[in-house]
């Protein structure tokens, strides 16, 4: 298997300027929409199917929504509501991408040069930074950049 570059980039605290020119910089060919729900009001120009239309008029580059890796719904609520701990939440999203044979479901081939989507900030709470590391550990050679 040839070498894989993986973006991860969050919307939440950054402008669609910003946004749309790490992407461009990055050099990212296409955007993997890894949240569970894509039209959330968190940020008006990710809420499909804006982004979509966005990234195809701006930068000329494919929308995919995969909610498959994202945390299902309880997960995503018992962590949202403080039920569980972080360390409790990345420790059943990874069982659930074991579980989903997640490094089945994204071919290197379409990881490659792509960029995972979701809405914090940073990687370091995020389940882009799960899945990134999760291919990284069942793939080889796969480079992880959080935009």
């Amino acid at each position: 298997m040839a070498s894989v570059t993986l973006y991860t980039i969050g919307f939440t605290k950054k402008t669609a300027e910003e946004f749309f020119r790490l992407l461009e910089t990055a050099g990212v060919k296409r955007v993997l929409d890894i949240r569970l729900n894509n039209v959330s009001q968190l940020a008006g120009f990710t809420k499909q199917p804006d982004l979509a239309f966005f990234l195809k008029r701006i930068l000329g580059l494919p929308y995919l929504h995969m909610p498959q890796l994202a945390p299902t719904p309880e997960i995503l609520e018992a962590y949202k509501k403080k039920q569980m701990d972080w360390a409790t939440y990345e420790g059943r999203f990874k069982s659930l991408m074991v579980e989903r044979h997640v490094e089945n479901l994204v071919s290197p081939q379409l990881a490659d040069n792509a960029c995972l989507l979701c809405s914090e900030p940073t990687a370091e709470h995020c389940h882009r930074r799960l899945v990134a590391e999760y291919l990284q550990s069942t793939w080889s050679e796969v480079r992880v950049v959080h935009l």
